[in-house]
């Protein structure tokens, strides 16, 4: 990738870097769940509330930080979500209210949110519309998301109640992700030194509402995260209440599952430039509703890590692959992103919760069993962006 000045390449590194902590941070929330339950005394219910209340965090600093942005300015609105993270750690450490643990899960996805808005803006304007630069982005991600629940096990290994060290090594993650953030350049600073032309009169408008590839991708990623959040908030409870993994083969398989997400994500970055995005996305749309229901029906611990590792593999993409398809949108008008951003976080907040009811009512294993309908309904989606691609060739 070329980079025009020293501060543009800067800040694309310290971004994938504080992307790739963010990681680590997101996936905290699924692996320390089971052991949140057993120590809190926790119900499915509740369990399916906080991990909503994450992605209600998320969804309201989606759309706040960019707005935020506009007042304060975007490197002082992630810094100020960013510090959440550690903040919503201190919480679980130090109270054993209920009430202090959903505040620190919503205050984690207050900070997941943010990061993740300032990550895709600042690539996306980097390099707009470049599927393999915000596959690459969300490759770091992976190495983070995979990279924690080993930490967990390593520190877990001998007694479950070690699981409040892991706490700490969070707060300590979440320090050196703000600093990383302080010292980025400012997006918004570099942007305006390197954009000499004039914009075109509404750019920073709605006109967005009337674009349908802004529908298409909005709905393509609200179903794609409501799977996403079901399968990963969730996993590792699923296998260990039903028996079918050990507790330590369970943290294990999360592992695997991010390892893979990472594989097919340097894959479709590498992919992107020698096949149309269409194509890809619609490949990896089949695989990831193909293999879910292979780990709904599989009982043998084989066939479950081989299933595990084709639907990290195929969900890998569709996000950034998608989010690339409207970064002629996100570049156009100022708002956009938030906007995308925003309607599809609903998806990661309903369908933890949905599932959580299920399984208090009827157990776990129909609680995942319910992520089936939104897999299809996405496979549905990504069907029709591909026929309005295929009608439309012009770049969006």
């Amino acid at each position: 990738m070329h980079f025009k000045t020293s501060e543009e390449k800067r800040q694309f590194i310290f971004t994938y870097l504080a992307f790739m902590l963010n990681g680590i941070l997101a996936l905290s929330v699924g692996s320390l769940l089971p052991f949140l339950r057993e120590s809190r005394g926790l119900n499915y219910a509740f369990a399916g509330m906080i991990v909503s209340l994450h992605s209600v965090g998320n969804l309201i600093s989606s759309f706040a930080s960019g707005t935020l942005s506009v007042l304060i300015g975007r490197k002082k609105s992630i810094l100020l979500f960013n510090a959440c993270y550690a903040l919503s750690y201190l919480l679980i450490i130090c109270s054993n209210s209920p009430y202090m643990l959903a505040a620190a899960y919503l205050l984690s996805g207050l900070a997941r949110g943010a990061s993740s808005n300032f990550g895709n803006y600042t690539i996306n304007n980097l390099a707009p519309g470049k599927a393999g630069a915000l596959n690459g982005l969300h490759a770091m991600f992976s190495v983070g998301a995979f990279s924690f629940p080993i930490i967990l096990t390593l520190l877990t290994r001998t007694s479950a109640d070690r699981w409040i060290y892991a706490c700490y090594f969070i707060v300590a993650m979440g320090i050196l992700s703000w600093i990383l953030y302080f010292l980025i350049p400012d997006p918004e600073a570099l942007a305006k030194e390197g954009d000499s032309a004039p914009k075109k009169s509404g750019e920073n408008g709605f006109g967005f509402f009337r674009e349908p590839l802004f529908y298409l991708c909005t709905f393509t990623l609200f179903f794609y995260l409501c799977a996403e959040q079901g399968v990963i908030g969730w996993l590792i409870t699923y296998f260990g209440d039903t028996g079918l993994l050990s507790p330590s083969l369970s943290q294990l398989m999360a592992s695997v599952l991010w390892v893979m997400i990472l594989a097919g994500r340097l894959t479709t970055a590498w992919a992107s430039g020698k096949v149309k995005k269409e194509k890809l996305l619609l490949a990896m749309a089949v695989g990831f509703v193909c293999f879910f229901f292979w780990l709904l029906l599989c009982r043998n611990t084989i066939l479950i890590v081989i299933g595990i590792m084709g639907f990290g593999y195929s969900m890998a993409g569709i996000y950034p692959t998608t989010v690339s398809f409207c970064g002629g949108l996100i570049k156009k008008y100022s708002v956009a992103w938030s906007f995308i951003l925003t309607i599809a976080s609903f998806g990661s907040i309903l369908m933890p919760m949905i599932i959580g009811r299920i399984a208090e009512s009827a157990g776990i294993a129909y609680g995942m069993s319910s992520i089936v309908v939104v897999v299809l309904i996405d496979l549905g989606l990504v069907l029709a962006l591909n026929l309005y691609m295929r009608r439309n060739r012009e770049t969006v």
